[in-house]
């Protein structure tokens, strides 16, 4: 794509080849984005571009997407002929006749506003239960990325006092972090121990594969390869 002038009038990428699109300023009118979710960073810098930018939603299952939004916006919208609903863990349904011969029950937590139109709220098998409170890692994720730059995730790790514990794992070699990083967060929301990897693993369209990047850091603690740091925080 380097040193490439033309204009496109439509693009369909993941995000991981929408950083490329970034660096070298290829011209494109209308860009559709999925595969995995786009970083607050990622938006930013797609909004300050001229390019009519949409993220989109799908599953394995229904073969293409069935919804998409704006970049801008919150909810995402159904395409024809899909009718949604939510189970009772309050999980994604999708009834997609055209690509998909039975209802699609789906792991992903959403805000249903009607049976065309849902916010997605992160997976549910992302949920950490920590101490009793549930923490939804997504939006956790989403107030962090204001302030670090690397890659990151916060994930749930195996903690004798509160069950689980919140753990924020960054994609950098170590660096201190200010107390302003965390200044959106709450209490509960605010991670209990930080750990840095030096690369992440990652699936094909560049979706981070979480349990295995923190294992990665437990495996290689011993030989003191990665540092941490542990919030001696008290929980009310």
């Amino acid at each position: 794509m380097e040193n490439n002038d033309t204009c496109y009038d439509f693009v369909a990428m993941v995000p991981l080849q929408v950083q490329d699109l970034l660096v070298n300023s290829i011209i494109i009118k209308k860009l559709i984005v999925g595969g995995a979710k786009l970083s607050s960073s990622l938006k930013e810098l797609l909004l300050e571009k001229k390019c009519e930018t949409y993220e989109t939603y799908g599953m394995t299952e229904t073969v293409t997407h069935i919804a998409a939004k704006r970049i801008e916006d919150d909810y995402f919208t159904a395409l024809p002929n899909v009718t949604l609903s939510v189970d009772d863990r309050n999980c994604l349904v999708i009834d997609a006749p055209l690509v998909a011969d039975k209802q699609v029950v789906t792991n992903d937590l959403v805000e249903l506003k009607d049976h065309h139109t849902f916010k997605w709220i992160g997976r549910i098998d992302n949920v950490i239960n920590s101490g009793g409170i549930k923490l939804f890692p997504e939006q956790i994720e989403e107030k962090l990325a204001h302030y670090i730059s690397d890659r990151f995730f916060v994930i749930g790790k195996t903690d004798e006092a509160l069950g689980n514990k919140l753990v924020l794992v960054i994609e950098s070699e170590p660096y201190d972090l200010t107390e302003e990083t965390f200044s959106e967060l709450t209490v509960y929301e605010k991670p209990k121990e930080i750990q840095f990897v030096a690369q992440f693993k990652e699936t094909p369209t560049g979706k981070i594969i979480r349990r295995e990047n923190l294992n990665k850091f437990i495996k290689r603690r011993s030989n003191s390869c990665v540092l941490h740091y542990i919030f001696n925080q008290k929980i009310p």
